[in-house]
């Protein structure tokens, strides 16, 4: 049963989205759910992780590089997407810097069957990329990416995770802040025991408290 009331959720977004209205940034400004954890010790209890689709793209600026084979860096061309092949990739290992560099210039990578088995050796460990067949159209796939938050429990017991963005409707915002608490309780070892607070905030705006 989710402790998330409805009328608290709408409120705390109509008033993210109201602050950001005050004062106009010539940047869409991304919402973020930050999350406050209780009755967990990072050291001790099993650090989760966890990823989930949310219905609605919360990055939809997010950069994405696809690492493919001749098959998949045509289909990324056509869709105007970043990409490496295999070649650009070898000319990297040997040179830190620019492997760091490259991880740094995207929020994620995308990889063919066959550049995958090869990718550890060559960009070492980090941003691991997400697997792309060919039967799957790359196109949605680069959605889904976009589409999916990742919730990870660090050393801290707090994280703030993108779960929308303000050119979203409020109804959008709902489903997708909805979706990710539910999530994220799903994963804690006992569920909202384990929630301190949670808080919506957009990149410019002050936090407004959900629980």
């Amino acid at each position: 049963m989710s402790k998330l009331q409805s009328e608290v959720l709408r409120e705390g977004i109509t008033a993210v989205k109201g602050k950001a209205d005050e004062k106009k940034r010539n940047f869409v400004e991304t919402v973020e759910l930050q999350i406050g954890l209780k009755n967990y010790d990072p050291q001790k209890d099993k650090r989760f992780s966890g990823s989930v689709k949310l219905p609605h793209i919360p990055r939809p600026k997010m950069k994405i590089c696809m690492l493919g084979d001749a098959q998949h860096v045509e289909e990324a061309e056509k869709i105007g997407l970043d990409y490496m092949d295999v070649e650009a990739l070898k000319k990297l290992n040997k040179n830190k810097k620019l492997v760091k560099k490259l991880a740094k210039k995207y929020h994620a990578f995308l990889a063919s069957e066959s550049v995958i088995k090869q990718i550890p050796r060559l960009l070492g460990p980090g941003k691991f990329p997400t697997l792309v067949s060919h039967q799957e159209s790359l196109d949605g796939k680069v959605n889904e990416t976009k589409a999916t938050v990742k919730f990870q429990l660090k050393k801290v017991l707090c994280m703030g995770v993108a779960v929308g963005n303000l050119s979203m409707e409020e109804k959008q915002l709902f489903q997708n802040v909805q979706m990710s608490v539910n999530f994220l309780v799903s994963l804690l070892k006992k569920n909202w025991q384990n929630v301190r607070c949670l808080y919506l905030k957009s990149t410019m705006g002050p936090p407004q408290r959900i629980f």
